[in-house]
């Protein structure tokens, strides 16, 4: 029998945001435990919450991106429920008005619509150990998005690339650094089966605390295949939820699904609904930066190929440094190369980011302007890259000791290269100008390079003329 497989995404953002959803506490990580905390993260008695504004323009934010109907009105709820990462024995988020809904992602050429972003607090963190749980409170509440989509991935590739093309838009965006292993881009998946042609849907499995796109795609394709040897040897997918071992590179059970929780959801009284203006929703959205699939077309406009215009967006910081290169009429095509080249062989080789990378944009900006005015070849560029990568180093200084620049020394050396080449000067005085850039690389190549290029064309010319 062949079967299909239903897919469905719950992608948790951490938003980065300077202080928490409801208090004043700092959102950082790596931070020593329980160290970025406020009376209202550990539900201390007369505590109370406070909406944080920032969070809600990056909700707004996001919702445009995924093209979501925004609700004018703030509104939040308390999902009631007891568990230790819990103190206060509720979550505060959104229930029945969520702030976006009905949106859509495209995703290989198929719209996979969304039903519905909604805001709500981080839980603690739970450090366990064989014998006992530590809590760390540096994570509850931290503003998180949660974004549900409909039931309409079918394999694990096309999840991959949904959660991929949101980890972009949030990093591009600015609202988020989408570092799964961190935690800040965290996804649940809903799997199930059922054959071809039929419409109503398998029993459903959750795969929680996947850590990587690479994962969510083994797990969903290796629990795919689960439950259809499951259903073909006559039994029943057991509705339960899972975890994906890495080792084992397969699911594994954590917990039974015996019944829906109820949650006993009513109105937070503590925070009055909140009216979003115009204005405001205009603001916050007119204020979103440019995102990945906006630059790709750009950059195809400027004259760059397919292949260098998607590398160039792999990362928001690389884009970000790449349009600071070009922004003061540098060669499109010259920067994307020693970018993508270049620069990106010194990241990996030193296995940093771009925002580690020890040469500023506007350096690297003067030292492919020098190629491109034919002041340095390629060869001095990448001697004096070299340099530069060890920091400290003028620019200036550097091409004045590669170069030799005295009009008297350059003359000197044209005039020993003609005298070694009486052919190239008959040619020129019968109007074979061609001859031109073969004397300028043998100067070039009697100075090894260190020769300022078009000063010594300009000499050239003069001496073919004086002869």
């Amino acid at each position: 029998m062949e079967f299909e497989a239903v897919i469905g995404l719950e992608i948790h953002v951490q938003l980065k945001t300077k202080s928490k959803m409801f208090s004043s506490a700092p959102v950082t990580y790596g931070e020593e435990a329980n160290s970025q905390t406020a009376p209202l993260d550990f539900a201390f008695p007369g505590a109370m919450p406070t909406v944080n504004k920032q969070a809600i323009i990056f909700a707004i934010q996001m919702c445009h991106a995924l093209h979501m109907e925004i609700d004018h009105e703030l509104w939040f709820d308390r999902k009631n429920y007891f568990y230790s990462d819990l103190p206060k024995g509720f979550q505060i988020t959104q229930y029945k008005r969520p702030l976006g809904k009905c949106g859509y992602l495209d995703i290989k050429d198929r719209k996979i619509n969304i039903e519905r972003l909604h805001i709500e607090e981080d839980t603690c963190k739970q450090l366990h150990f064989k014998d006992h749980t530590l809590l760390d409170f540096n994570r509850a509440g931290i503003p998180l998005l949660e974004i549900v989509s409909l039931p309409e991935l079918h394999n694990g590739e096309e999840a991959a690339l949904f959660v991929e093309k949101m980890r972009s838009i949030v990093t591009f965006l600015g609202i988020s650094d989408g570092r799964m292993e961190e935690g800040s881009l965290r996804c649940d998946v809903n799997v199930s089966i059922r054959p071809v042609g039929k419409k109503e849907f398998g029993d459903k499995v959750e795969i929680k605390n996947l850590n990587s796109i690479a994962n969510i795609q083994k797990a969903i394709d290796y629990e795919i295949s689960r439950q259809a040897k499951v259903l073909e040897s006559g039994k029943t997918v057991t509705q339960e939820t899972m975890r994906f071992d890495e080792n084992k590179k397969q699911t594994v059970p954590m917990r039974l699904k015996t019944e829906s929780v109820d949650y006993k959801y009513f109105t937070e009284p503590n925070i009055v609904p909140i009216r979003l203006s115009d204005e405001f929703l205009k603001d916050a959205i007119e204020s979103s930066p440019e995102l990945a699939e906006s630059k790709y077309q750009r950059y195809l406009e400027l004259g760059l190929n397919e292949y260098d215009a998607s590398q160039l967006i792999v990362s928001k910081e690389t884009s970000d440094y790449f349009d600071e290169v070009v922004k003061d009429g540098v060669s499109i095509k010259l920067a994307a190369n020693w970018i993508l080249v270049d620069v990106q062989s010194v990241l990996n080789k030193r296995n940093i980011t771009i925002k580690d990378f020890p040469i500023k944009s506007s350096e690297l900006a003067s030292l492919i302007k020098l190629v491109q005015e034919g002041r340095i070849n390629n060869k001095q560029a990448r001697e004096i890259f070299a340099k530069m990568i060890n920091g400290g180093v003028d620019i200036k200084s550097i091409v004045t000791d590669a170069n030799i620049n005295e009009p008297q020394e350059i003359k000197r050396i044209v005039n020993e290269v003609l005298d070694a080449n009486e052919q190239a000067i008959q040619d020129y005085k019968s109007g074979k100008t061609r001859v031109i850039g073969y004397i300028v690389g043998q100067v070039i190549k009697a100075t090894e390079g260190k020769v300022d290029i078009e000063l010594t064309k300009k000499i050239v010319i003069e001496e073919l003329n004086n002869r």
